[in-house]
């Protein structure tokens, strides 16, 4: 009886999570231009925090970000705390004035993200690999509601929100820092 309390319980609490918004009010006069961002060479920290704000997971990400012109493709490579390493490549393509379309491996059909002053927001679903001690590797699908802010010229911060089967799982935060 209890324990179906708690998953109800937990239910109502996934469905009250609070979301950024594009009418949030902008807190700075940076224009985040994604392609200008991302061209060079970056290192991100992040973690993995679930739904009761217990962190599980931590990892650093070297990215290589590539502007062609027509195509922003960036190879991220994951080194997570237990040692664990992935790579993901993302093949992103502006198409219109603010909006992005984009692919990697796991994304379910394409990503869309829409810029808009200081902020970006990506949303996709995807099927992430998970990878537990003893165990055979295994993918989870869930869905991002991924914001980024474009904090300084150098810097930008990303939260995600992260849900399965339509439930709040729990949130992934990054710093990115251009390193060129």
């Amino acid at each position: 009886m209890r324990t179906g309390l708690a998953v109800i319980g937990l239910g109502l609490l996934a469905g009250c999570v609070a979301t950024p918004s594009f009418d949030d009010p902008q807190l700075t006069g940076n224009e985040l231009e994604l392609q200008e961002f991302f061209d060079g060479d970056l290192r991100a920290y992040g973690q993995f925090q679930d739904v009761l704000g217990q962190v599980r997971r931590q990892f650093v990400v070297e990215i290589a970000g590539d502007w062609d012109g027509e195509t922003l493709t960036l190879v991220e490579d994951f080194t997570y705390a237990d040692g664990a390493t992935e790579r993901r490549v993302w093949t992103l393509r502006q198409t219109g004035p603010e909006t992005w379309e984009g692919t990697a491996p796991g994304v379910i059909g394409t990503a869309k993200g829409e810029e808009r002053g200081d902020r970006f927001n990506w949303r996709y679903t995807i099927d992430l690999p998970i990878v537990r001690a003893g165990e055979p590797p295994t993918t989870q699908r869930v869905t991002f509601d991924d914001w980024m802010w474009q904090l300084t010229e150098d810097r930008l911060f990303n939260r995600a929100y992260m849900y399965r089967s339509g439930f709040y799982i729990g949130e992934v935060s990054i710093m990115f820092e251009r390193l060129d």
